[in-house]
């Protein structure tokens, strides 16, 4: 392993400075090191140890060639209207999670200097997901329709066990559901077996830290917020 590739942080550090990256630097990833994150990341907790994500790496001249099929489909229309195979968020959002949500939208689009009512700059933001940021690296996760919920959380373990190994490398990642509204261009480009649901894309390479929509930082709530402490007095 050479010097550039080392594993640069402890795993207190590589939680703590996890971002969803939304612009990356114009720099290739060792294909090496990819595999290696896919490996290691499997290491995440499965219930009854099943294993569900089935994964579809892309880069190079093969994603270049989904996104320009991708690029042509969205042009001139609002991709947001596309249906998923799965509700991504509830139909109405309630509290506190409804203003969490809208004040993480506030924070990214002032990040980008996008006001909130430049409809057409905030679709334009938009359909950057399927551009994946710049990202050199795109991952698509799905997993057999025939499992349940407690196998979609699985899925969930291994993308942030990948996520946080990613830091570890100095690369960084941006989970997409966004991409499930593609679920009929990318199951037809990576020939995606019809048992298999798409579950979301992780775009995987450098964050370009001189953004300034990489130097945000999404709040969290106080553990207080979520969690009910008995027998710790």
């Amino acid at each position: 392993m050479t010097k550039e590739n080392e594993l640069i942080m402890d795993v207190f550090e590589a939680v703590d400075s996890r971002i969803a990256c939304r612009w990356f630097l114009d720099k290739p990833v060792d294909p090496g090191i990819v595999r290696d994150l896919l490996f290691r990341a499997a290491r995440a907790a499965s219930g009854g140890n099943v294993q569900p994500w089935q994964i579809y790496a892309l880069t190079g001249a093969a994603l270049g060639d989904l996104k320009a099929r991708v690029a042509a489909h969205v042009a001139g229309r609002d991709p947001r209207n596309d249906d998923t195979e799965y509700p991504v968020y509830p139909p109405t959002m309630w509290e506190p999670y409804k203003s969490r949500r809208e004040a993480h939208h506030i924070q990214v689009y002032g990040a980008l200097g996008i006001a909130r009512d430049d409809a057409k700059a905030r679709l334009d933001q938009h359909k950057r997901n399927y551009q994946f940021f710049n990202a050199p690296v795109a991952l698509f996760i799905a997993v057999d329709r025939k499992f349940g919920s407690a196998q979609w959380a699985d899925l969930g373990g291994y993308i942030h066990a990948l996520a946080f190994l990613a830091r570890g490398y100095g690369l960084d990642t941006c989970p997409q559901e966004s991409w499930a509204r593609m679920h009929r261009i990318v199951g037809e480009f990576v020939k995606m077996p019809p048992e298999q649901m798409l579950f979301c894309a992780v775009a995987i390479g450098y964050r370009d830290r001189a953004h300034p929509v990489n130097l945000i930082r999404s709040p969290r709530a106080e553990v207080d917020e979520f969690c009910k402490f008995m027998g710790f007095e």
